[in-house]
């Protein structure tokens, strides 16, 4: 999928005088001036309340399997938008559901940033030196008991999704508004295998170019609701479970009580 091309130039042909060519991001490339001061405000209060949020590695020693997606954000129009696939009707595990790229840890990854950009790069094409990675934010655990990290990453305009067809079916974009303020919404209590009562979000998105409706559930739409908490910083349309006044550490709260719900079960089967 080609997204759209904006007319300003990227951080790659930033025309501030000394420049090099090719950086971009944090990375040590210039962001004075390339961007309109509208996008760049967007992306600056964005990286300024992310890093807030950064978990770092502080829970990659949890004895868990491991994964990890990417939450790849971009700004169109003046506004934030969340790239997200369509996972493949060959697959075996969860056909046809909408996921962000990402996948299992393995032996060559150095972390959780590798993993996921590595599984980007396989499932959509997408080039780890056209992401600027931020932060990891608080992890979750998949019904799987994977302790899924999510990677949160700008994308670098203008880029070209490629999909390959034995993973991804599809490749589209949305409002990151929409994980706090969406048009078609329901939630549903949940308990998991190990006992722990959680509420499931559930969002239909319609998207307008293609005229497709795409239903973001799970844990996905748990990373997405987080996600836009976190760089918005406002209440939700609906209710959920976090003390939104102190969002980093009833996040982690939940994350833990998570955590020992399974711990538990595990010692209980020993």
């Amino acid at each position: 999928m080609a997204a759209e091309r904006d007319e300003e130039p990227g951080p790659d042909r930033c025309p501030c005088p000394g420049a090099a060519a090719g950086e971009r991001g944090t990375s040590g490339g210039c962001r004075c001036s390339a961007l309109p001061a509208p996008r760049q405000a967007v992306m600056e209060e964005a990286r300024r309340r992310l890093r807030q949020f950064d978990v770092g590695d502080k829970f990659s020693r949890l004895p868990l399997p491991r994964a990890a997606v990417l939450l790849p954000l971009t700004v169109r129009g003046g506004r934030l938008h969340l790239l997200l696939t369509v996972r493949s009707m060959q697959l075996r595990r969860s056909p046809g559901e909408v996921c962000f790229p990402g996948g299992k840890s393995e032996a060559t990854d150095k972390d959780d940033i590798d993993t996921a950009l590595r599984e980007a790069k396989e499932e959509v094409g997408l080039q780890p030196e056209k992401v600027e990675v931020i932060c990891r934010l608080m992890p979750g655990i998949d019904k799987m008991n994977n302790l899924v990290t999510p990677v949160v990453g700008f994308i670098e305009e203008p880029f070209q999704v490629t999909p390959n067809p034995d993973e991804v079916s599809e490749v589209f974009v949305v409002p990151l508004e929409y994980f706090v303020k969406p048009l078609n919404y329901k939630t549903f209590s949940y308990k998991t295998s190990s006992g722990y009562s959680t509420r499931i979000h559930c969002f239909t998105y319609d998207e307008q170019e293609h005229k497709r409706s795409f239903k973001i559930w799970g844990l996905t739409a748990h990373f997405a609701v987080f996600l836009a908490l976190v760089i918005f910083g406002e209440r939700p349309a609906f209710e959920v479970d976090y003390d939104l006044d102190n969002l980093i550490s009833s996040s982690e709260n939940n994350f833990i009580n998570l955590y020992a719900s399974i711990y538990e079960r595990k010692k209980s089967n020993l």
